[in-house]
């Protein structure tokens, strides 16, 4: 069954409903712990998303998971590339902190 009908349809209801459709993917893609890992790492390495915010995504602290990634012979970007780059990492890191401090 050629389901490229899928993506198509997808890509219409974003033009619409791009809140509504992306809250759906990430609540639903997020249940399967395997694919969501695959498409924050994606966009990490293709430089959408800084390691701070992909650590946010998946729920690890930054350093631990530059150590995975490392370890799995992914290749790590050093410092952010803009200013809003930066700005999203400090805001992930302040997430984590905020957070940690709330459990404590």
């Amino acid at each position: 069954m050629n389901r490229s009908f899928l993506l198509r349809q997808l890509e219409k209801v974003y033009q619409l409903k791009p809140e509504e459709l992306e809250e759906a993917l990430i609540e639903r893609l997020s249940q399967d712990k395997r694919l969501w890992r695959e498409i924050v790492i994606g966009a990490y390495l293709d430089g959408e998303i800084s390691l701070a915010k992909a650590a946010e995504l998946l729920g690890r602290h930054p350093i631990e998971l530059r150590q995975e990634l490392l370890q799995a012979g992914i290749p790590v970007r050093l410092g952010s590339r803009s200013l809003e780059e930066a700005q999203a990492e400090l805001a992930a890191f302040e997430a984590l902190r905020s957070e940690s401090q709330h459990e404590t």
